[in-house]
């Protein structure tokens, strides 16, 4: 018989471990077979660079502040406004970006499903703002 995966419990690091693929500011959180989840911040006037996964699909959930989502597949394009409580989904093959259109930093968690892979996952696409 094969042994379930053992508990894990991890507090919200105090300090980002790095940048995503995007630019935003990453804090690993827990992980599992089937998926892996993290936190991120993006200050106040910044727009992260577009991008489009190879193998993940990705479910958000913002936690504070203000800002838009670019999300296109294919011919069918829309941006959505981010706020506190708004949950969205990037499904594999979609090309997104978002920007953090308020005062406070856009803060958020997200759910990788597969769990994040490596460096190799995300690669740039044409978006829909410019990044500086």
């Amino acid at each position: 018989m094969e042994m379930p995966e053992a508990f894990d419990t991890i507090a919200l690091p105090a300090e980002p471990q790095g940048l995503a693929p995007d630019g935003s500011a990453v804090r690993l959180l827990c992980k599992l077979a089937g998926g892996s989840m993290a936190h991120f911040t993006l200050g106040p006037g910044e727009v992260a660079a577009p991008v489009s996964h190879r193998t993940v699909e990705e479910i958000w959930y913002i936690l504070t502040g203000e800002g838009e989502m670019w999300r296109r597949q294919g011919e069918r394009e829309e941006v959505t406004t981010l706020r506190t409580g708004v949950c969205l989904t990037i499904p594999l093959g979609t090309d997104f970006q978002f920007r953090n259109t308020g005062s406070e930093p856009l803060t958020f968690v997200l759910v990788t499903m597969p769990p994040w892979p490596g460096p190799d996952e995300a690669f740039s696409v044409e978006g829909r703002w410019a990044t500086g």
